[in-house]
C-alpha cells in the first residue's frame, strides 16, 4: 500500500511502514514542510495515497467541504501517547480494516470509527 504521512503524524511510523513493505513518504522529509492542508489532502490524491495524520483540520476538509480523497487514517490518541501505541493501533487497522482504508478512519486508543465519504 502506498501512505503519506502528514507532518503532524509520528514521523517514525514511516519506518515501521516501510519494514512492512509498504510505500510510505512523509510530509517534511519527501515534501516540503509547512504546506496546507488542502495541499497535503491534494498530494495524498495525485500519488494516490491514504494520508495518515494527526491534524483534526483534515476532517473538515472531507467532510465539510467535500476535498477528495484516497483515504485518511485520523489518529486521536494523547499527544505523548508512545510510539509502541501508535504502531499498535496501526497495525490493528491494517489487519481489521484493510478492505476499508479508502474511507475516513478514526482511530482512538480503544476504537476505530470508519465514516464512508
Amino acid at each position: 500500500m502506498r501512505f503519506l504521512l502528514d507532518q503532524s503524524a509520528d514521523a517514525r511510523l514511516v519506518t515501521h511502514l516501510r519494514s512492512l513493505g509498504h510505500d510510505a513518504i512523509r510530509v517534511g522529509a519527501d515534501h516540503p514542510g509547512g504546506i496546507p492542508d488542502r495541499q497535503v489532502l491534494s498530494l495524498a490524491v495525485a500519488d494516490s495515497r491514504i494520508l495518515i495524520t494527526d491534524d483534526r483540520d483534515l476532517g473538515e476538509l472531507v467532510f465539510k467541504d467535500r476535498l477528495p480523497h484516497t483515504g485518511v487514517i485520523y489518529f486521536r490518541l494523547d499527544d505523548y501517547a508512545p510510539l509502541p501505541t501508535k504502531i499498535a493501533r496501526l497495525d490493528y487497522v491494517l489487519t481489521h480494516y484493510g478492505d476499508q482504508l479508502k474511507q475516513f478512519i478514526t482511530v482512538t486508543p480503544h476504537r476505530v470509527r470508519v465514516r464512508i465519504t
